[in-house]
């Protein structure tokens, strides 16, 4: 019987376009509240002072919130990806228990970033060659996020058990509600709003960390009333070497490929502070890119996190034929989306720097990286979706490396020797430079693990779904 449930679930069953609009599509809608929270809570930061201070503060502040998201969601790709392939096997005891093992890692996590929270902010903002002022900012705003982080790490954990048996739209209105609350509560804490004390940057932290809590009470409910194939018993909380062993296998090397982002962004951070007269404009400039790019990247999360399970789940079935057409369509869907973004920033780089009430040369710089840097973005759709690939193969590995290649071999040793010219503008080239590369790497080892994983499995019974 627990085997033919197995069977029947969707990601076996369905043919796979409409199954991958199914599980992408809400995904993708819920990558979208994220990315308008992330820009509309810079934009009420951006009003707190002319000098746009605590702006600059909050995109200093980010390698950290961005290796906090690593650990949070890297770590849910190998939660998802074990549950996945372990319902695909029709071993529904032992995904049960993947899960179990997989909040005990997030919760683990959760405790790293209070205690960076605690006593590793003021050095971390310190370490940029920023003035005291952005500094000051930036520890009041970090500290509150890395404090108060349980709310994110239960929130992205719980999603991640909804996500894993394909229930993406009940992941999607869990994050929706935690960013729509957000998005309301930011101009209520920083000016001051109906007779809330007036918190300024540390207004928006606080909308954060309540955001957060609203998403993580959410996404519980859910799984607990809706998510039936999962059934976690306290028995399932026994550490066990082998589960934990396979989460941590593929999700450590997906926290690392994050974490390099992180490194990236500090880096990048550094060079641009390090230019005379426009640093600190500069590094402005970089936050802004990294907060209206999200519109682009987000939808291509989303459509990943939808194409993971299934991919994870019909390699547990041994079904080659639904693996294949499911990353022809997210490989197709990508591409199509970041098209898209390039047309947006090429012929509308103004407009959305308003949106952040961008001042005169911080426009004229803006409008140039927005430009040069865009024109990565069809790259990075295929280096997305394959990297997602690798990681619900069970090789997160290949993951890291083509991150670390992209934003640390290639990426930032560009930007370091082209910033050298004294031309802001040339160091925004470092991306393309660096995505050219990376979509080079990502062809070779695609190819290569197509021939180890995909060429073997045989045809299944499912074949006449797809």
């Amino acid at each position: 019987m627990e085997e033919k449930t197995m069977k029947q679930n969707k990601m076996g069953t369905w043919p796979i376009g409409k199954l991958l609009i199914s599980m992408a599509i809400p995904m993708m809608l819920s990558m979208l509240v994220q990315a308008l929270y992330n820009v509309v809570d810079s934009m009420f930061v951006a009003q707190i002072s002319q000098d746009k201070y605590e702006l600059t503060a909050v995109g200093l502040a980010f390698p950290i919130q961005n290796l906090m998201i690593a650990f949070g969601t890297g770590l849910g790709v190998g939660i998802t990806t074990s549950i996945s392939k372990n319902l695909g096997e029709g071993n529904r005891k032992r995904a049960n228990r993947a899960a179990a093992q997989g909040l005990i890692v997030e919760l683990a996590s959760c405790l790293i970033f209070t205690l960076v929270g605690l006593f590793l902010v003021p050095a971390f903002m310190e370490s940029q060659n920023a003035s005291a002022t952005v500094i000051d900012c930036g520890i009041k705003y970090l500290s509150i996020c890395c404090i108060f982080s349980v709310g994110f790490f239960t929130q992205v954990a719980f999603e991640k058990l909804l996500q894993s048996t394909g229930k993406t739209l009940h992941s999607m209105i869990a994050q929706a509600v935690g960013a729509i609350a957000n998005i309301i509560l930011d101009p209520i804490f920083i000016f001051g709003l109906l007779g809330a004390p007036k918190m300024g940057i540390e207004g928006a932290a606080v909308a954060t960390v309540i955001g957060q809590f609203i998403s993580a009470a959410t996404a519980m409910t859910l799984h607990f009333v809706c998510n039936k194939e999962l059934r976690i018993s306290l028995s399932d909380f026994k550490p066990h070497a082998k589960l934990l062993g396979r989460i941590l296998s593929i999700g450590i090397p997906s926290v690392l490929m994050m974490a390099i982002g992180s490194v990236m962004n500090y880096c990048m951070n550094a060079i641009l502070l390090g230019m005379k007269k426009v640093g600190e404009t500069a590094a402005t400039v970089f936050s802004i890119y990294f907060k209206m790019q999200s519109f682009i990247i987000m939808p291509v999360v989303g459509l990943n996190n939808g194409m993971i399970p299934i991919v994870s789940f019909n390699y547990g079935a041994r079904n080659k034929e639904r693996i294949i057409k499911t990353i022809k369509l997210s490989v197709i869907g990508a591409v199509c989306i970041m098209a898209v973004g390039i047309c947006i920033f090429q012929i509308a780089p103004g407009l959305l720097l308003d949106m952040f009430d961008a001042s005169g040369a911080m426009k004229d710089m803006g409008i140039v990286a927005l430009r040069i840097i865009s024109l990565n973005f069809v790259f990075a759709g295929v280096c997305i979706v394959t990297s997602a690939v690798f990681q619900a193969l069970g090789n997160g590995f290949f993951s890291m490396l083509v991150s670390f290649v992209r934003q640390i071999i290639v990426l930032v040793p560009a930007a370091y020797l082209l910033s050298l010219s004294g031309k802001v503008s040339l160091v925004w080239l470092s991306f393309p430079i660096a995505e050219c590369a990376s979509v080079a790497l990502c062809i070779v080892i695609f190819m290569h693990l197509y021939k180890k994983h995909i060429k073997p499995l045989g045809i299944t019974e499912y074949v006449h779904n797809s």
